[in-house]
């Protein structure tokens, strides 16, 4: 080995020293996701310039996952462009993002770039390079299936890379065991029951079955989550998403003469 090879890895073994020393040190920025209870486990919300992985069954399930990592893209840009990095089989296993479903989700589709690649080893290559580059709000980068190739060597290159250009990298695996990385939070992303609405309502907001299995600076924990787009931000579930219909004003003094024969 020459000694210009020894010098490269002796800065990397260096770099990836230090990564581990600092793991309970390490001063990470934070963006509240909106739900109190997992920004409360999280120490104030999600850590930027990390990697965070999102896994999830195939189907809907990987659905559910796929608007999960757009919420908190969205939390995390703070209007930067965000980049999509895809393999190419991705597409026809689960078709082409929608960008008028991202726009109804509040995330702005002008401000994303979607790269596909045509194999893991392009996608990974692509993800660094995109990461060095401080100007991205994030970097999501989506696996489907089991792969040797996602090891805990490849999970620090990226994690090394958003540490230095203050970048939050976004993995989604669908279909996959999670394995040992240097991933600061862990995800298991399910569908959630949706609210049941009145007939004359659309739909209400998307619940997702949200499960921290991995804090590398804290605790666990599982929530209902509901992504409100409007507001661009996680919420916890309504008590009651109806709307409460008031009396009519003809009869308002009749319905509180009813609440005060109840009451007594």
């Amino acid at each position: 080995m020459t000694g210009a090879r020894m010098d490269t890895l002796a800065r990397l073994r260096g770099r990836i020293a230090r990564l581990e020393a600092a793991d309970g040190a390490h001063d990470l920025r934070r963006v509240a996701l909106g739900h109190d209870e997992a920004d409360a486990v999280l120490q104030g919300g999600l850590a930027t310039g990390a990697l965070h992985e999102v896994f999830a069954e195939a189907g809907r399930q990987a659905a559910a996952a796929t608007g999960f990592v757009c919420g908190l893209a969205a939390r995390v840009a703070a209007r930067r462009p965000l980049i999509w990095i895809r393999q190419d089989f991705a597409e026809r296993e689960a078709g082409a993002l929608s960008m008028s479903g991202l726009a109804e989700l509040g995330l702005d589709p002008c401000r994303l770039v979607v790269v596909r690649a045509p194999d893991l080893d392009h996608a990974l290559r692509t993800a660094a390079d995109a990461l060095a580059c401080d100007a991205l709000g994030g970097v999501m980068l989506e696996v489907w299936g089991e792969t040797q190739k996602l090891d805990l060597v490849a999970s620090r290159k990226l994690t090394l890379a958003a540490q230095e250009s203050g970048v939050t990298a976004l993995l989604l695996r669908v279909a996959a065991t999670p394995e040992p990385s240097t991933a600061e939070t862990r995800w298991m992303v399910r569908t959630a029951p949706s609210p049941v609405v009145a007939p004359w309502m659309a739909w209400g907001a998307p619940r997702l079955d949200a499960e921290l299995i991995r804090n590398r600076h804290g605790q666990t924990g599982r929530w209902i989550m509901e992504w409100m787009p409007d507001a661009c931000r996680f919420s916890e579930p309504a008590a009651d998403p109806q709307p409460v219909a008031a009396a009519p004003a003809h009869r308002a003094h009749q319905a509180s003469a009813g609440f005060d024969r109840r009451s007594a």
